[in-house]
């Protein structure tokens, strides 16, 4: 039975919350991590193979049943549904529940799930256990029970805003990301969940990270409003020498986009979850927009900051008309932020992207990593708010890079000269949004690499209330083309930097270099 400690409202009403747990909170997670990191690394135990090899289809019928629901009769905001191990969710996780009483074990039961048929339910192990779960909140109205964060596989989690479809994810932690030597994925292995009150508006969860090189102790305060807003709590404590440790890692999906050739057959203007990576430099005061590539070789860019701010992959493209996918809704992907707390000291944001063939591979991956590689022994804190939502969330308050074009400089509408690209980018908003035409707003364009930018100017676009900067540039021979723009009102820099690069194997020119 849940205890209560209550006291008489002074004015309006009877103030009631559940005690605390007693005798257990983040240090003990955070004990836990610290001594599993001096012992000898075990994997966790795989699920069934057959279970492993259901297709997308026939995962997706198992189905939770929502009368099962933890908390479900207590009619808390917050409510937990479980899920099921099989297809990419490879081994289970252990679920505690933590009330005023204590902790408490989620037993697993298969019963909480209907299947696809009755020969798959008799295979399903009674012992199998929860692969991990989805929490729910009213986001459209009281009655109702929407899911808006799940942690399941790995370190991933993804959660959404009111206004959005589930989309990029988030993880605990990246490491050796787009490496040679090959990425690791640690794993939440256990998970305990802070049971609410019936009206609270933030719930706390604590995770513990097993991994070959590290473990991790993580709290979430989560809440939700406009946006679904995480406050993060890290301590990681690292096993075995670790030479690219990522911090906050955002994945997430870039198919083709505006700034790239639609592929072969598709009819769709666009397909990704996330259009670009904006960063944000405390120091210089600096906005940096980098638009994403599907790159036909794997692709890596760090992006220096003197402080980071914060850094998101955003997903600016949100109107139906951007997508005409009206089944996978592409143009209500969140977006996703990620500002630090505190200095996290010297580093950088790397954005490490993948050749994809299809939309159903995330081949793009966002995360801060220290300039120190992370050695055996070591114990790190890193804590940060994350949050899910629209592209405002990051609360830049500079006009936006809204639209990149890339097209040819030697043919008509693009240029005159042999080897060079027409780049076209539209900003809006911020400073821009009530200048009028004739402002006296410019360009500032530079090239990288013995690039050359033969011209850029500035155009007004009165039908859409953007401002545009023209771009004629050429790279180096055999060298990738490297831009950076921004617009400036007078002296004053109004707009965040755009940032390109054009790799130097590309169709564009038609096969020219």
């Amino acid at each position: 039975m849940e205890r209560f400690r209550c006291w008489p409202a002074l004015i309006l009403a009877l103030v009631c919350w559940p005690l605390a747990a007693q005798g257990f909170g983040f240090q003990d997670v955070i004990d836990r991590a610290k001594e599993r990191a001096g012992e000898a690394y075990q994997a966790p135990a795989p699920i069934p193979p057959f279970l492993q090899e259901l297709n997308h289809e026939q995962y997706q019928g198992i189905r939770f049943k929502p009368e099962r629901t933890l908390w479900h009769e207590s009619g808390s905001r917050f409510q937990v549904r479980l899920v099921s191990p099989g297809l990419y969710f490879k081994h289970a996780v252990k679920l505690h529940q933590v009330d005023a009483e204590g902790v408490h074990d989620v037993p697993y039961d298969k019963t909480d799930f209907n299947y696809t048929s009755e020969e798959l339910a008799r295979r399903v192990p009674a012992d199998l256990g929860y692969a991990g779960f989805k929490l729910t909140y009213p986001l459209h109205g009281e009655q109702s029970r929407d899911p808006f964060l799940v942690f399941a596989g790995a370190s991933y989690f993804r959660a959404i805003g009111p206004d959005n479809h589930f989309g990029l994810s988030a993880r605990g932690i990246a490491v050796d990301t787009g490496l040679p030597s090959g990425e690791q994925f640690p794993s939440f292995t256990e998970f305990w969940l802070v049971r609410p009150t019936a009206k609270a508006e933030t719930m706390t969860l604590y995770a513990l990270l097993d991994g070959r090189s590290l473990t991790g102790a993580y709290q979430f305060d989560v809440r939700v409003g406009d946006a679904a807003v995480m406050d993060v709590k890290s301590r990681l404590f690292i096993r075995n020498d670790i030479e690219k440790l990522g911090i906050a890692p955002l994945t997430s999906m870039f198919f083709y986009g505006g700034n790239t050739a639609r592929p072969v057959g598709e009819w769709r203007p666009r397909v990704h979850d996330s259009d670009g990576l904006l960063t944000h430099d405390a120091a210089s005061g600096e906005w940096l927009w980098r638009p994403l590539l599907n790159p036909n070789n794997l692709k890596i860019d760090y992006f220096s900051a003197g402080q980071i701010a914060g850094f998101g992959l955003m997903q600016r493209q949100t109107r139906f008309d951007d997508f005409q996918d009206f089944a996978a809704h592409y143009h209500q992907r969140p977006s996703a932020w990620v500002a630090p707390k505190g200095e996290w000291g010297e580093g950088r944001v790397s954005l490490v992207q993948l050749p994809s063939n299809n939309e159903n591979n995330d081949n793009v991956v966002a995360f801060w990593t220290p300039s120190e590689p992370a050695r055996q022994g070591q114990a790190l804190a890193y804590d940060y708010r994350l949050k899910f939502g629209a592209p405002a969330i990051s609360g830049s308050d500079r006009a936006a890079a809204v639209k990149t074009f890339v097209g040819d400089g030697n043919r008509a509408g693009g240029g005159n000269v042999e080897g060079a690209y027409r780049v076209v980018v539209d900003f809006a908003g911020g400073p821009l949004q009530d200048l009028p035409g004739d402002a006296p707003v410019t360009s500032a364009v530079t090239a990288e690499g013995n690039g050359e930018v033969i011209e850029h100017f500035v155009e007004y676009l009165s039908p859409v209330n953007r401002w545009r900067i023209s771009i004629l540039a050429k790279p180096a021979p055999e060298r990738p083309l490297s831009l950076r723009a921004f617009l400036k009102n007078g002296d004053q820099a109004v707009s965040e930097t755009w940032s390109y690069e054009i790799p130097a194997n590309n169709d564009i020119l038609g096969g020219e270099s």
